[in-house]
């Protein structure tokens, strides 16, 4: 670098921001800024905040505005600033170490429309306006000072006469930064090709991070992966967008790279951050470095790429049946896959594989989708150099092996991957080579690719409602280029932690950029057709909306957005803003999971513990009419009825799409909404169309649906039985209007031996078996950090010998499971697309006081109907203008869900006389659950009879 560079980087403030440590010479002032790009620690302090740390309890609110909750109206109000972070108050006494002040006046006008609604969660307290430079439309010099501000440690305080502070608090400054840098969200960020094809050859590579209260920034470009930088950059700044960009010639594939932004980080200093990108497309192993990486270069594509087919749009949301997924679990465990695939993208490459033939069956049978559990760049796996415990052979209610497991927890191959570090790059502790930027994207699209020719869609279970850290220590990352913008602090400015970890707040248009550009970058790059949203409450309804239609137009069709529509935590209820959660979506088009049917089939709740994991039967493992041991000895003689028919009523809802306007006679004998039945004060009822909800009874949270009936169905339930429970609860997801969520393994008895929460246990508690020999149950006692107060309850129930399933059973289920894709994939009627044609076409029967609960009965009528009873009857709705639905192949169906232990007779006088015939599927030879083909219909009396345990299926031709 030439010493007239280096001027120009003097003069942009980068190496005179550590005057203190450096000498003022432009040779002294490269080898730091070298020796910074190359030291171990990932920043350093260059300026020590002189005070205390304050709590930030004031609220920025735009280039004009201040609110201080709480604060009293009476005082002096300044806002006081330092380049160097020497500001120090102290009650009584003047403020010391500021560079200047800025006088606020307080103001009582009513804030605007967008501005309240914005910060309508904070509390009344003074509010306080900036001065308009020289009472003139200034804005240049306006700008300028805020900018200045914004880079300083600033101190708001109120003091009296004499100048004496009264209180003092820090800042929060989302709303100042998104105000007057808002032009920067149309800006293009990350490291990407920079030119004009049409007008030249010749391309630059351009380094763009928006850091807009950085005083400086400058690029490090390192030679490789692993060796010292070859050069140092200056970055310049746009003071319009905030945004720090360098232009360098060439494409620069593969080039290794990282930041140093010198930055105010309150409590600490003026720091100096060596950091990755944000943006990063590409990284070297364990996210050390960000590469430049074009995504067009060969080098990142598998043979055929550019020309390889992926399965065609589905027409609705309706039409998804998903198998939740993670990447590890699917051929780790797999001796017919390469020994250096398993566990990785490859391992679903090898197309005859024990694996890929089972995803296959699946596909053949109508699976359409595979979602899989996190894959971007994850915090918590080593990417090198990760461990695999040695597991002892141990009795099968030993803690021996978690033991084993909970040792090398933190350096093991294994997460579930809810920990994001980089939300753009895959991750790469799945690839062959992490170390080499392209590998990772290669072998993800050829994961990618292989899943397109088998026929499945797939999707991303994405996490961008927050980060593993932040703060200024790694794997933190936004907060070290932007400090207090990216997460959601409370009334005190600490970050909000109510989804386990740093809360984002994607509410702040720089996070919500964030979000929907990443979300873009994997639909179009990556040919990614559906996303799973982690904890989707947490973000605003508004930034899913964008991020659908941005989607949408990258992929050139609809990508379905689903997520956990969860409302908790700081933001419950709209306290911020409306959110993407459960009873805010209604006609968004985006599908949130539904908790109604799911805890009524499963008994309890999500999070049971304690005596609750046992007591809390549910319709499928025997509410009705087999109460467990523990139940037996409590509850003798009472009557459960009640807590059946209540049930019973919430599954039929689950049955229903979970639709709010859809009309059902409930156990007390009235004809209500569904909105109108109460799920834990909410209304159970709560979709507007079926495309929005996702409808499951097992995901990869909690406990299986094996492991919670191996608790809670009586200790002497047979093997066999067991296996038709679990069939059971997979028959209520295919038969339910919406879309159909299954969890993998859920078709082979998959158990994680009793551990509620497997996230880092493993992959002993975590393993999928596709010989069929083992289904995991009796691998030890569960991890005890989340399940050791329950091990006195466990221990006896993985002792137990008998409710480990064989292979026959778990090959039974396989076969059964599949048969319950192509019944629900053999018509429409199952997968409607409108709440019209739910109205019109699905009703219930065997309902009201007098029930039997023990069954759930629906009708399905495939017959035209008169189109002034469904709307507008537009294709896209599935009807075909003459008041028909297109694919539903049989005139009516009906079908029953059998809970009872015994078979049950149910006497249906309006199907008196009609044509009904067991589903082909269940009628063929190869079907594989042979109790169905026993059940009866009498046509002259409308009498069915269901076995035991039984879903079946009747239809007219």
């Amino acid at each position: 670098m030439t010493e007239n560079v280096f001027r120009i980087l003097f003069s942009l403030g980068l190496a005179l921001s550590a005057a203190s440590a450096f000498a003022q010479t432009p040779q002294t002032a490269l080898a730091a800024l070298r020796a910074d790009c190359d030291a171990a620690a990932p920043g350093r302090v260059v300026h020590a905040q002189a005070g205390p740390a304050l709590e930030a309890r004031a609220y920025w609110l735009d280039r004009q505005l201040i609110q201080w909750p709480g604060a009293p109206v009476d005082g002096r109000f300044r806002l006081y600033h330092s380049a160097t972070a020497a500001l120090r108050t102290e009650a009584g006494k003047p403020v010391a170490g500021a560079d200047g002040f800025i006088e606020l006046t307080p103001v009582k006008a009513e804030l605007p429309a967008a501005l309240a609604e914005r910060f309508k969660f904070i509390g009344t307290g003074s509010r306080l306006a900036l001065p308009p430079e020289q009472e003139q439309a200034n804005s240049t010099a306006r700008d300028a000072r805020l900018r200045m501000l914004l880079q300083a440690q600033t101190v708001l305080v109120r003091e009296d006469a004499a100048g004496h502070v009264l209180d003092a608090t820090a800042l929060q400054t989302p709303g100042v930064l998104d105000d007057v840098y808002a032009a920067a969200d149309s800006e293009t960020l990350g490291a990407f090709r920079y030119g004009q094809p049409e007008i030249s050859e010749d391309f630059a590579t351009r380094f763009a991070l928006w850091a807009p209260t950085a005083r400086a920034v400058a690029v490090c470009a390192f030679a490789n992966a692993t060796t010292t930088r070859t050069d140092v950059l200056p970055a310049r700044s746009n003071d319009a967008t905030g945004v720090w960009t360098l232009d360098l010639p060439g494409t620069l594939h593969g080039q290794a790279y990282a930041y140093l932004v010198d930055v105010y980080a309150p409590g600490i200093g003026i720091v100096r951050n060596r950091v990755t990108d944000p943006y990063s497309v590409a990284l070297t192993a364990d996210s050390k470095r960000s590469v430049v990486l074009d995504l067009d270069h060969p080098t990142t594509k598998p043979d055929g790429w550019d020309v390889a087919a992926r399965p065609a749009p589905l027409a609705s949301n309706t039409d998804m049946s998903i198998y939740e997924l993670h990447v590890r679990d699917f051929s780790l465990g797999d001796s017919t896959v390469p020994p250096a695939s398993r566990g990785k993208y490859l391992g679903f490459t090898a197309q005859n594989s024990a694996g890929m033939r089972h995803l296959q069956a699946m596909a053949d049978a109508g699976m359409t989708d595979v979602h899989l559990l996190p894959v971007f760049d994850i915090a918590t796996v080593p990417e090198i150099g990760c461990a695999t415990p040695a597991i002892p052979n141990a009795a099968p209610d030993s803690d021996a092996q978690q033991a084993a497991v909970a040792a090398m927890a933190g350096k093991d191959c294994f997460n579930w991957g809810y920990d994001p570090y980089h939300f753009n790059v895959p991750e790469g502790s799945y690839a062959t080579d992490p170390e080499d930027g392209a590998v990772r994207i290669r072998e993800f699209r050829a994961m990618l690719q292989a899943l397109h020719a088998a026929g499945l869609r797939v999707g991303m279970d994405v996490v961008y409602n927050h980060t593993t850290s932040a703060g200024q220590q790694l794997p933190s990352v936004l907060d070290r280029i932007v400090p207090g913008y990216y997460h959601r602090l409370d009334a005190t400015g600490k970050v909000e932690r109510s989804t386990c970890c740093d809360n984002t707040a994607t509410e702040h248009t720089m996070m919500a950029k964030l979000m929907i550009d990443s979300a873009e970058l994997w639909v179009k790059q990556y040919r990614i057709d559906s996303f799973r949203f982690d904890l989707m409450g947490h973000q605003p309804r508004a930034a899913m909306e964008r991020l659908q239609q941005r989607v949408d137009a990258a992929a050139g069709r609809r990508v379905q957005l689903i997520g956990e529509g969860w409302n908790f935590g700081e933001i419950a209820n709209g306290a911020r803003f409306v959110q993407a959660s459960q009873l805010s979506l209604q006609n968004s088009g985006i599908a949130s999971f539904s908790d109604r049917a799911r805890d009524a089939l499963r008994g309890g709740g999500c999070c049971d513990s304690g005596e609750g994991l046992i007591a809390g039967q549910g319709l499928l493992n025997g509410l009705y009419d087999a109460p467990n041991e523990w139940n037996a000895a409590r509850n003798a003689g009472q009557d459960r009825r009640a807590d059946t028919l209540r049930a019973a009523d919430l599954a039929r809802i689950g049955l229903a799409g979970t639709l709010r306007d859809v009309r059902m006679v409930g156990a007390d004998g009235t004809e209500k909404n569904l909105s109108q039945f109460d799920y834990a004060g909410q209304p159970a009822g709560f979709v507007a169309q079926p495309g929005e909800v996702v409808n499951y009874v097992e995901n990869h949270d909690n406990m299986t649906l094996y492991d919670l009936n191996a608790l809670r169905l009586p200790r002497s339930t047979s093997r066999e039985e067991r296996a038709r429970v679990q069939l059971l609860g997979a028959a209520t997801t295919a038969f339910s209007q919406g879309v159909a969520y299954y969890h993998a393994g859920i078709e082979i008895l998959r158990s994680k031996s009793l551990d509620r929460n497997s996230y880092d246990s493993g992959d002993w508690f975590n393993r999928l078996d596709w010989t069929y020999t083992d289904n995991g149950f009796g691998a030890g006692l569960p991890p005890q950090r989340d399940n050791g107060k329950d091990w006195a309850l466990l221990k006896p129930v993985l002792a137990d010998a008998s409710i480990k399933p064989t292979p026959r059973e778990i090959a039974w289920m396989r076969d059964a499971f599949n048969d319950l894709l192509k019944i629900r994939a053999s018509s429409s009627l199952f997968r409607m697309r409108s709440a019209d044609d739910v109205r019109a076409r699905l009703s219930f029967r065997n309902v009201g006081p007098q029930q039997n609960p023990a069954v759930l009965v629906a009708h399905l009528n495939g017959a035209a109907i008169d189109n002034g009873m469904l709307g507008d009857g537009m294709p896209d709705d599935g009807t075909s203008g003459d008041g028909s639905l297109d694919g539903a192949v049989f005139r009516e169906i009906l079908y029953f869900i059998n809970v009872s232990t015994q078979a049950q007779t149910l006497a249906l006088p309006e199907e008196r006389g009609k044509a009904y015939a067991l589903h082909p599927v269940h009628a063929s030879a190869q079907a594989a659950d042979a109790r169905a083909k026993q059940a009866r219909y009498d046509a002259k009396k409308g009498r069915f009879t269901i076995p035991a345990r039984t879903a079946v299926v009747f239809v007219v031709p």
